[in-house]
């Protein structure tokens, strides 16, 4: 048995972790909406300003998370956590960026072009927290909870002993990030099923 024992939304104006408000969007300051997060959190990653918006945020969601449930730092050895993510929209965001510096600046921009793949995401959280387990990173038609049930399932039974797992759908002003711890033991924690899954993704997530 499984359970979801952290989670945390990042939309376009709020994010929450664990169904708590932790920022709102300040229209008001000069600031971009990730970099607001990064702040108010008092996060020191200096790497997080050369990021596209994918890895941007999965890096805070994937924080946050982890200020919530910090004992996975030391209760899992690094070849333990497995990394599962799915968007529909792949590196698209970037990919428009990419091509837009080429178009208008007559030579493609080679900041952009590392993050034309969405996987690199999971690179960044990867080599960040050093961890070395068994990464995903599918393109879906929409966020389906089957589909990390079943690989959940697999990777469990294959050495992997606890899951980050996230849809990472950011394309334009349009973000719908929602990042979930699984693991195998959960005290008080919701079971890992497709019903509470649904319930904790919201229907934002569930019906975009």
């Amino acid at each position: 048995m499984s359970f979801i024992t952290a989670y945390c939304h990042l939309r376009e104006n709020v994010c929450s972790v664990n169904g708590e408000l932790v920022a709102t969007l300040d229209k008001s300051s000069e600031d971009a909406w990730f970099k607001q997060i990064y702040k108010a959190q008092e996060f020191v990653y200096p790497k997080f300003y050369k990021m596209d918006t994918l890895s941007q945020a999965g890096y805070l969601a994937s924080e946050l998370i982890k200020r919530a449930a910090p004992y996975i730092v030391n209760d899992y050895a690094d070849d333990e956590i497995a990394l599962i993510f799915a968007n529909k929209s792949s590196s698209a965001d970037t990919d428009l960026r990419f091509i837009n510096s080429y178009e208008h600046n007559g030579a493609p921009s080679p900041s952009l072009f590392v993050y034309t793949l969405p996987n690199i995401v999971l690179g960044e959280i990867a080599i960040l927290n050093k961890w070395y387990g068994e990464n995903m990173f599918a393109v879906l038609p929409k966020f389906t909870p089957d589909f990390f049930l079943t690989h959940t399932q697999i990777l469990f039974s294959t050495g992997s002993k606890t899951a980050l797992c996230g849809w990472l759908e950011i394309l334009g002003d349009k973000i719908h990030a929602f990042l979930f711890l699984i693991e195998q033991a959960g005290t008080g924690k919701p079971e890992l099923n497709i019903e509470n899954l649904s319930n904790i993704a919201g229907p934002e997530i569930i019906h975009n």
